[in-house]
């Protein structure tokens, strides 16, 4: 049975309130002033990650405290934070789950004073090899993709941050162009939109970004009318962003390295495609594939990395548009950047590179947008997932 809803917004807000005075986001001892703010750290065992890192970045210097551990589980590929600040889901992309091939969601409460994770639940993620997840805006309902099996899940959070068994499943079919890559369905990412009435999931393997009607309360997905919009066959979508005033949509897609741009009509679902963009260098001729996609929060800047060129693109976005035009191709100062992240305030971005095993810090120019590094760099093991946990 699903939970008391009304009930559950209550005590959510309560708990937001409350969690303004009772936060303190120091990995020690200490509590933790506005300036700074955790960060959490998916890595892989194949690296010798032992779970979920976390440290702390100070928002105004730039400077990070050394990773801990805040959880020991394996393979967490990508993270989430609950609206409340009070839990995070990570997806397991390991099978086994119960004796099946399944992955996992694990459910997480953070500790108000240390940040340190304690396991609430674990939960069938209902598919094979899940690699992303988003909790809904609401804080009622989170989904999952998976990359193996090509099929999206969802599943109602309950009051006390644990995570329910499946409440609906959308299984994708077909192929694309990419005769190594696309020979069946790869679902890669799921969203949101600003409203949260839909739902969006990033599939390479078909070369589709899907729309779906979403229900928070009953954790339930309908296909949209329309139900996708096609990229460019062998793009490879990835992983998507959401413009700040929702009207536009950004796709960074894997096998091809380029971004395409959307214009969203939030009344119908309806996505128009309006630009797509290379995230290399007109003379690079090696070999790369993209990875993540971060906007900033004041929607005039939007970074994309490259696996192969170990670089970030940087672009402008014209803000009557939503086209992209080229800034800079920044260095990682490290190999493979699986995962970036823009902290809150918009002051800087953190670069995880998996194949270097570090985590590099690099300060945004509020006027321009460009990148430069601080100097400051952790080592981290094989780390794919950046996200970050600011003071309600």
């Amino acid at each position: 049975m699903l939970p008391n809803f009304s009930l559950t917004r209550a005590l959510l807000l309560l708990m937001t309130l409350s969690a303004s005075a009772a936060f303190g986001l120091d990995a020690g001892s200490s509590s933790t002033t506005n300036t700074e703010c955790l960060v959490y750290i998916g890595t892989r065992a194949s690296g010798n990650g032992k779970g979920i890192y976390l440290c702390r970045l100070n928002t105004t210097t730039g400077t990070l405290t050394s990773p801990k551990l805040a959880v020991e589980t394996t393979d967490p590929a990508f993270l989430a934070i609950h609206p409340n600040h009070h839990f995070l889901y990570a997806v397991r992309e390991a099978g086994g789950f119960g004796g099946t091939p399944n992955g996992a969601i694990d459910a997480f409460a953070i500790d108000p004073t240390t940040g340190k994770l304690a396991l609430i639940n674990q939960q069938n993620s209902g598919g094979q090899g899940p690699c992303h997840l988003a909790v809904d805006r609401s804080g009622q309902c989170l989904l999952a993709a998976h990359y193996g099996s090509g099929s999206v899940t969802a599943f109602a959070i309950h009051e006390d941050g644990s995570v329910g068994g499946v409440g609906d499943l959308k299984q994708h079919s077909g192929s694309s162009a990419d005769p190594k890559r696309q020979t069946g369905p790869h679902a890669h990412s799921v969203g949101f939109d600003l409203a949260n009435h839909r739902a969006f999931c990033a599939d390479l393997g078909l070369d589709k970004l899907f729309v779906y009607q979403f229900e928070p309360e009953t954790a339930s997905l309908t296909d949209n009318d329309p139900p996708f919009v096609s990229l460019a066959p062998g793009a490879g979508p990835r992983h998507f962003v959401v413009s700040p005033d929702g009207r536009h949509l950004y796709v960074i897609n894997e096998i091809n390295s380029t971004i395409t741009i959307f214009n969203y009509d939030a009344s119908s679902g309806a996505l128009e495609e309006t630009q797509t963009i290379t995230t290399l260098p007109v003379k690079f001729t090696g070999t790369n594939t993209t990875a993540e996609i971060a906007i900033h929060p004041n929607g005039k800047f939007l970074y994309g990395s490259n696996r192969g060129h170990n670089s970030i693109a940087v672009y402008s976005v014209d803000q009557r548009t939503g086209n992209l035009t080229s800034i800079e191709y920044q260095s990682t100062l490290g190999k493979t950047p699986r995962s970036i992240g823009i902290d809150p305030t918009g002051n800087f971005l953190l670069a995880a590179n998996q194949g270097s095993n570090n985590l590099v810090v690099f300060r945004i120019n509020p006027k321009t947008g460009r990148l430069a590094a601080t100097g400051q760099t952790l080592e981290v093991p094989a780390p794919v997932c950046v996200t970050f946990l600011s003071q309600p």
